[in-house]
């Protein structure tokens, strides 16, 4: 356990140096948001903040690349609880809409599965930062009560009370504040390559060039991930192979299944609420198509990161790679975690050849904030 705390305390103090980097002035909701963002007294037991598992430096999201690179799943507040998915990150989320079904498709919501709809709030970033507080495989907070009162004994309780004065909507205030903060231009700036870009104020290389007519064109990446925010919000089973590592097949207490679970996304969701199957069915095994900016951000070159909900693919080029190749016979990928409803018309066999692949990473790799800083620091 000290070891946990420490870690986490050496997380906390690196994600606000990094924060502190690319400050800009915040509003008091947002500021009231940061304190709770930021602040590891808010589980149960303490040393664990919403910035463990999402931090600046990583594009907000899983900061420990020894996690990553396993079964990319954090621990919670108690030693040896694990919950199901890797951290999404949550930067560039606070337009998903209320979770909503076009006659087509699902659209909107927040976590991997949809199940923060936004329906209670009309907010569904503010009902996900509700959420971790009072999972027990997360923060383990007994109820909104405890994580209210831990609040008003914080050095930011006068800012809370502040900010807000409805005693009766304490822990919404909570949420949408933290909601608030995620919106920020300190979180979601907007400061990367691709947006000087944009604005005329730097060059793509060639390969980033050519990258970005791929992802736009051949690759079909833009087919779900629409610029500027680099997703559409919808839900997709990309095939993505089981996880191995993942810690949750050895949850006996929250996973009765073992080994034998498989991550239902927002099927599993939509069915728990009391849908049909004719409305679950067709969603079973679908995720968030999540924002691709800051899918490159990392602290040092080398530094693993996650990609996939359940954190499969250890690296751009690999993911990129399933991308192209999935179902080309002979590439001998393993079998989807949950066979029904794969995406095989946007991506499985696109024919791109190796140089291709590295361009869209390369292209990806612009979508990282921070590169006015950089640049100034050359």
């Amino acid at each position: 356990m000290r070891n946990k705390v420490l870690f986490c305390t050496m997380a906390l103090v690196l994600s606000i140096c990094v924060a502190v980097a690319f400050s800009q002035t915040l509003s008091p909701q947002e500021q009231l948001g940061k304190f709770l963002f930021f602040d590891n007294n808010l589980s149960d037991p303490a040393g664990q903040s919403c910035a463990s598992c999402h931090a600046p430096e990583v594009g907000w999201t899983g900061p420990d690349q020894a996690i990553n690179a396993a079964g990319a799943v954090y621990e919670g507040a108690v030693t040896g609880r694990f919950g199901n998915r890797k951290p999404p990150a949550s930067a560039y989320a606070g337009d998903s809409p209320i979770l909503y079904n076009d006659g087509t498709k699902w659209v909107g919501g927040m976590f991997w599965d949809g199940r923060a709809t936004g329906w209670h709030l009309g907010d569904p970033l503010a009902e996900q930062a509700q959420g971790p507080f009072l999972n027990p495989l997360e923060q383990n907070n007994a109820s909104p009560q405890v994580v209210i009162e831990k609040v008003l004994l914080s050095n930011y309780a006068d800012q809370f009370l502040d900010v807000c004065t409805d005693s009766n909507a304490y822990y919404d205030c909570i949420g949408r504040s933290i909601a608030a903060y995620e919106r920020s231009a300190e979180v979601s700036p907007f400061t990367s390559k691709y947006d000087y870009w944009l604005k005329g104020q730097a060059k793509l290389t060639g390969q980033e060039q050519l990258g970005l007519n791929l992802f736009n064109g051949r690759g079909k990446c833009a087919n779900c991930h629409v610029a500027p925010l680099f997703t559409d919000f919808t839900y997709d089973n990309l095939g993505v192979p089981r996880n191995q590592s993942n810690p949750f097949y050895n949850e006996p207490d929250w996973n009765p299944a073992g080994e034998d679970w498989i991550d239902p996304g927002l099927g599993g969701f939509l069915k728990a609420a009391g849908y049909t199957e004719a409305e679950w069915g067709p969603e079973w095994g679908k995720h968030k198509v999540p924002s691709l900016r800051n899918v490159d951000l990392r602290p040092f070159k080398k530094f693993v990161k996650a990609y996939g909900h359940n954190g499969y693919f250890k690296s751009l080029e690999e993911i990129v790679h399933f991308y192209n190749t999935r179902d080309v016979p002979g590439a001998d990928w393993p079998d989807p975690e949950v066979a029904q409803n794969v995406n095989t018309t946007e991506m499985g066999n696109l024919g791109l050849n190796h140089g291709e692949e590295l361009a869209i990473v390369a292209f990806l790799r612009t979508l990282s904030d921070g590169y006015e800083a950089k640049r100034l620091n050359r």
